[in-house]
């Protein structure tokens, strides 16, 4: 799992959320990813919680590398690599509760967010058929599993796709050359047949992280009501989370957040957002969800476990 480097965190600006001002969330759990360390060294499970940080849950409960990155409705989709070789992904589904597990797709994946569009019957993935085609935008029928790959450029890399609420358009992480270490990825958006295929975000030329690890434009998140796309980038010694519509001709800094933010998912009603963030030595992840309205950010987590990333809301 890609993560982000040279992070900042200050605990005092969570603010607990409770009473009535939480209540509005009752109808999502937040799903995320937790490395449980055991005896086979690489064992990353599917968690659930409350939106108050309450019943928290293993539900794959599995010695596979399991990570949750998108979830429609009721339906919690996660890459895992059980019954296949070490860290080689498919599409695996499951309810909030961790019941109902199923393979989705024969078609392999990388390691990439994904999305759907057509009421969760349609999953835009980044995905590989062997070692040439790799890191190619694919679709999958989530009720057949059949599936057909909609970019060719195998030079390209094509990573963490998001459909437009509209599920006419795509934005996705994208780089020329995927095989070029000194080129970054930048968010790019495409109509569904490939066509207007335009540039979202330019890194700043000057910012001193642009030659460092990390992010530049990380996995895309449509937000829901407001139209705007979302994203984090390490800029100026920290990631945080920025904003730019789809015409490209509006950028901006999303939050003014002080500690760091990474990873993150908007409620289905767009009046939540949940995300992961840690310490400047990454010693300790945590999610923490907002109320979009108010800007109060509460902490979900405890410190059971070091490693708590990616979330994402899932419908009970």
């Amino acid at each position: 799992m890609r993560h982000f480097l040279g992070l900042f965190f200050l605990a005092t600006v969570f603010i607990g959320c409770s009473g009535p001002k939480m209540k509005g969330v009752s109808p999502y759990r937040v799903a995320y990813n937790v490395f449980v360390p055991d005896s086979t060294k690489d064992n990353y499970e599917v968690f659930a919680m409350e939106t108050d940080g309450s019943n928290r849950q293993n539900l794959t409960r599995n010695t596979d590398v399991a990570w949750t990155y998108y979830a429609f409705g009721k339906r919690l989709f996660f890459i895992s690599d059980r019954e296949e070789c070490r860290r080689c992904y498919y599409l695996h589904e499951m309810t909030s509760d961790g019941r109902n597990v199923r393979k989705v797709s024969d078609l392999r994946l990388e390691d990439s967010w994904m999305s759907s569009r057509n009421a969760g019957k349609e999953m835009v993935v980044s995905g590989r058929i062997g070692r040439e085609i790799r890191f190619q935008l694919f679709l999958i029928n989530t009720e057949t599993g059949t599936f057909r790959q909609i970019t060719t450029d195998t030079t390209a890399m094509y990573r963490d796709p998001a459909f437009s609420p509209d599920g006419k358009h795509l934005v996705f992480a994208y780089k020329k050359n995927r095989r070029d270490r000194n080129a970054h990825e930048e968010l790019y958006i495409m109509r569904d047949d490939g066509s207007d295929f335009r540039q979202l975000t330019t890194y700043p030329e000057g910012d001193p992280d642009r030659k460092t690890y990390g992010y530049k434009a990380g996995p895309p998140r449509w937000h829901p009501t407001e139209g705007f796309i979302s994203y984090h980038s390490k800029q100026s010694g920290k990631n945080s989370l920025f904003a730019v519509m789809p015409d490209g001709k509006k950028h901006w800094k999303l939050t003014s957040y002080a500690g760091i933010e990474g990873w993150h998912d908007w409620s289905q009603d767009g009046k939540w957002l949940v995300f992961d963030t840690s310490d400047a030595k990454e010693t300790q992840y945590h999610i923490a969800i907002m109320n979009w309205k108010t800007k109060e950010v509460r902490q979900l987590t405890s410190t059971d476990y070091k490693t708590q990333l990616s979330p994402v809301f899932v419908v009970k």
